[in-house]
């Protein structure tokens, strides 16, 4: 099976159901597969391999997401509450499908099934594009 993420132009991201299931992203984090960069400049002008990925800012497609801010429990002690309380989170801004614009100082960069992807805290996302028709 497999989950059409997003459509631009006439490319498809497809990412296959079961390889990514078993992860979890912990806390205000969000796993993002980097786009592919540009080969060529606005006036022309064929890019190296690798000097895109230098740049401070990247971008790319968010794939999941954490639960968010953790919420502190309340430091009661009243004999009727039940021992297990639920945690609570403040949910992330960010969405699986959003294009993120990041800070790659913030990001921490992975190799899950040979594929490269990047882990990065919500505070390091500066922009997110979300089509909200799919």
């Amino acid at each position: 099976m497999f989950i059409i993420l997003r459509i631009e132009y006439t490319t498809m991201i497809l990412v296959q159901d079961n390889k990514l299931k078993k992860l979890i992203i912990v806390g205000d984090r969000a796993l993002i597969r980097p786009s592919k960069p540009n080969e060529r400049t606005s006036t022309g002008l064929y890019l190296p391999p690798g000097v895109q990925e230098k740049e401070k800012v990247q971008q790319g497609y968010i794939i999941k997401t954490g639960p968010g801010y953790v919420l502190p429990l309340p430091v009661e002690n009243e004999p009727w509450k039940s021992e297990e309380e639920q945690v609570r989170y403040i949910p992330l801004q960010a969405k699986e499908g959003d294009l993120a614009i990041f800070l790659l100082s913030g990001a921490t960069e992975i190799i899950y099934e040979s594929e490269k992807y990047f882990i990065v805290p919500q505070s390091a996302i500066l922009m997110l594009e979300r089509d909200e028709d799919l």
